[in-house]
């Protein structure tokens, strides 16, 4: 009978937080708040200063000479010589790699109690997730040709078996990436996003919700705050991102269903899903891999069920100067398809896939933490705006008809 309960005791016992096993030393603790200032400067600071450079200096300059900054790729050509764009682009670079970086030492000592915590996870799941890998999956080479934001080992490479590795490094590395910046919050697109979908469609109730690219499945945990009683789904091509993301959903009790799929082609029954979400997915895939997922979108969707796609501003609804900000990342972060989609617009690419026009929206929402008041979408026209990441969200998507 005591052996029973101990097996009792432990099919229900909690799963321990598998983020606070990786323990920085004091010198690492610093070398990641420091990593994560200099990210700061160089991506919110800094460019400030570049584009004075541009405005008071260079572009008076070849303006007389008869030049003209119609675009990015005019101020591109104009700046990249500049000793001020070189310091910049240097300076984000680097930073960026070190934000990554800075958590792999911890991450590689604790890397043995975090493999034993996701299987014990995937083995329990006392909170009533799943975990369904596909070990035949063959990842995109769009995944695998590059480390992706300059993250070593991108989200898919396993070093060991039942590696977690990946998935710590992502999501602790993002954590150290974005601590300085108060208004990227854990989760916080995702609270965005449910926000105004209740504030829009006050009677909506999803009963079962899709986040695509999920990561380790933060992004969905809002959602089910927001709708208590969905069925939340993520899906995503990195096995050790999924693992982790079970292991933390499992802490926190919340039961959260992970597969391993490309999002160009689910496994999911036609209309199965109410809600479908996504959060910087698309830009990381190319145009054509975008149109499939889009189209799977519409399979998935049922009648009345919303799609909400946080993405980068696309190309034709920005000025030359933050067009020219954004694709940076192009050259220069591992993110090729960057400018390739934000080239694209978001409503011609909705009814391709088989969507409304005119029930489509591409548009930015208001930051749960800059605007705690405001739920209505910001217009395009109207003064004040803020823009994408500084204040609000930039979203596209699309509904279908009851």
């Amino acid at each position: 009978m005591a052996s029973t309960n101990v097996t009792q005791d432990r099919r229900n016992s909690t799963i321990p937080d598998i983020e606070s096993l990786a323990r920085p030393t004091l010198e690492e603790r610093g070398r990641q708040r420091f990593a994560s200032a200099l990210r700061r400067f160089a991506i919110q600071d800094m460019p400030e200063r570049l584009r004075d450079d541009f405005e008071t200096r260079v572009k008076p300059a070849a303006e007389a000479k008869g030049a003209r900054f119609d675009d990015a790729r005019a101020i591109d050509e104009a700046m990249e010589r500049r000793a001020s764009y070189r310091f910049y682009s240097t300076l984000r670079y680097n930073a960026q790699e070190m934000c990554f970086l800075s958590v792999q030492d911890p991450v590689e000592r604790a890397l043995p109690e975090m493999i034993a915590v996701a299987r014990d996870a995937a083995e329990r799941s006392p909170a009533g997730g799943t975990l369904r890998l596909n070990p035949d999956l063959e990842v995109p080479r769009y995944v695998t040709a590059l480390d992706v934001h300059l993250t070593p080992g991108c989200f898919h490479s396993e070093w060991v078996e039942d590696d977690v590795a990946q998935g710590a490094v992502v999501s602790l590395g993002s954590r150290v990436f974005t601590a300085s910046m108060n208004h990227r919050s854990w989760g916080g697109v995702a609270r965005v996003i449910s926000r105004w979908v209740k504030h829009v469609r006050p009677d909506f109730r999803p009963l079962r919700i899709l986040d695509l690219g999920t990561s380790s499945g933060k992004n969905l945990l809002p959602y089910v705050e927001a709708f208590p009683g969905v069925e939340a789904h993520g899906v995503d091509v990195g096995a050790p991102l999924l693992r982790y993301g079970h292991a933390l959903a499992e802490h926190e009790g919340v039961p959260l269903h992970f597969s391993q799929q490309n999002a160009e082609a689910m496994d999911f029954p036609d209309a199965h899903f109410d809600l479908i979400v996504s959060s910087f997915f698309f830009h990381e895939i190319p145009t054509t891999a975008t149109r499939n997922v889009l189209k799977e979108c519409r399979r998935l969707l049922r009648p009345g069920g919303m799609m909400v796609h946080q993405e980068l501003p696309a190309t034709g609804l920005v000025d030359a100067w933050e067009d020219y900000f954004w694709n940076w990342d192009t050259e220069n972060n591992n993110e090729p398809f960057y400018t390739a989609f934000r080239a694209k617009d978001p409503i011609a690419l909705c009814a391709e896939a088989g969507f409304d026009a005119a029930r489509s929206f591409a548009q930015i929402l208001p930051d749960v933490n800059a605007y705690p008041d405001r739920h209505a979408e910001f217009g395009w026209d109207e003064p004040g705006r803020p823009r994408h990441g500084k204040g609000g969200w930039y979203v596209f998507g699309s509904s279908l008809p009851e």
